[in-house]
């Protein structure tokens, strides 16, 4: 049965050429406009490590004490380098990891005739298990090479592709700031979107690159290297000598802890308000405790990842899937009428309401999937352009404007959606044409 009636809707459909492709036009671009908008809200909105979402935790400590907070006050989303080293030597994490970002220069690698400028992140050896980083060779430095801290290097797969032509470089060494360095692990494709352990990184923010290299954490203090990245202080500046940075009320390190469970999670907040109070003493945290663990879902929430351009575009795209709609509804509804006859001799010969609500529901589903089909074209076309649009540019909507499996979903969501409000009410209507005043005209 279900054969027969889309050979009838096949045939509805040819004999008006010109409406059935004003239909499937006004369908086919609501769809698209929604497939780019949304695949771009996904992009910019989806957790990165959702299935780590429970047991991965951002720190931030409040210790400026401000005597006047606004209703938005939320403090640092830094910790000093005090607190950051502190809270590092707690036992109760499962794993944990500060980082910081710190510019380099990478020399000595064969054919190599200039320093090639990177930027590195400055971490310790769980960041790469905390995050589910990928190796393409070798693996992360171990604890102790964060305790020394011992001159080892990651490179990531483009840096390494660069400077050793993308062979495995695990055990070679490189000059970083022309100090030796022992490379012990490069880097498979890896680019979290967005950037969710740094939201703070320069060249880009929450949709910046990873950074091409990772050193143990420690290689700054002993270097006194300045951070490269987001500075928080309340009223005095760092100071000028990097004594000074180490113990300004300055926030320049992200901390990241993962816990394992609820009671851990109490306790390490425990933790952390308990060093709280005993620098009360110092005259440090003077205010109301403001102490949080965020798991990665608020933290991307707290910082407002997603613009409130981009929930406006997708807004208008559903406006305009919901004008092209109605639209279409109405020329379904015109051409149903028209056919009110046909409909009618169908009934009189033993057709039931359902059979001809189904016969037109289905000739509205054909052309909800022929709109859908053009829409995914127009889709992928639609996020080509924005790509081409934004290439030279760090907008997040060139860099995260790719077509996947997920935009075929919304697709095929969309046309099924397209059915239902565009086809039933019409389906409905021809379904209650009376048979007897049309035999009567015939």
């Amino acid at each position: 049965m279900l054969g027969y009636y889309v050979r009838m809707a096949w045939k509805s459909l040819r004999r008006t050429p010109g409406l059935t492709a004003l239909m499937v036009s006004g369908i086919a671009l609501g769809i698209s406009a929604c497939i780019v908008t949304l695949t771009v809200y996904h992009a910019m909105s989806s957790n990165p490590i959702w299935w780590k979402n429970n047991v991965l935790y951002a720190v931030t400590l409040d210790p400026w004490g401000a005597s006047h907070r606004s209703s938005t006050y939320r403090g640092p989303d830094l910790l000093t380098y005090r607190d950051a080293t502190y809270l590092l030597s707690s036992r109760i994490p499962r794993r944990k990891t500060l980082l910081t970002s710190i510019e380099g220069a990478l020399a000595g690698a064969p054919d190599q005739h200039r320093p090639l400028p990177v930027n590195t992140e400055a971490t310790t050896a769980d960041f790469f298990r905390m995050f589910a980083v990928p190796f393409l060779y070798g693996g992360p430095w171990s604890a102790a090479a964060d305790a020394g801290p011992d001159p080892v290097i990651v490179l990531s797969r483009h840096e390494n592709e660069k400077l050793f032509g993308g062979i495995d470089s695990v055990g070679r060494t490189l000059l970083w700031n022309k100090r030796r360095f022992r490379v012990v692990g490069v880097l498979d494709h890896w680019n979290p979107q967005p950037r969710f352990y740094d939201l703070t990184a320069n060249g880009g923010g929450a949709f910046a690159r990873p950074a091409n290299t990772f050193i143990p954490f420690q290689w700054g203090p002993t270097l006194q290297i300045w951070p490269s990245g987001t500075m928080e202080c309340q009223r005095t500046g760092p100071g000028s000598s990097y004594a000074q940075l180490e113990n300004a009320d300055c926030g320049w390190i992200a901390m990241w802890v993962e816990l394992p469970d609820a009671a851990a999670r109490r306790h390490f907040l425990a933790a952390m308000n308990a060093y709280a109070a005993e620098q009360r003493s110092a005259g440090r945290f003077q205010g109301p405790l403001n102490n949080h663990l965020w798991r990665v879902g608020a933290w991307l929430r707290l910082h407002h990842v997603v613009s409130e351009r981009s929930r406006l575009l997708v807004a208008l795209s559903f406006a305009l899937l919901a004008v092209c709609l109605t639209n279409t509804v109405g020329i379904l509804l015109a051409k149903f009428l028209r056919t009110a006859p046909l409909a009618g001799v169908r009934r009189a010969l033993g057709a039931s309401r359902r059979q001809i609500f189904a016969q037109h529901l289905i000739e509205a589903a054909t052309l909800s999937v022929l709109g859908a089909a053009l829409g995914l074209l127009l889709g992928v076309g639609g996020l080509k352009g924005v790509r081409v649009l934004y290439l030279h540019s760090n907008n997040a909507y060139g860099k995260l404007a790719h077509f996947d499996a997920l935009g075929i979903a919304w697709a095929l969501a969309l046309a099924v959606l397209a059915t239902l409000l565009a086809g039933v009410y019409p389906a409905w209507r021809a379904g209650r044409v009376a048979p007897a005043a049309h035999l009567k005209s015939q």
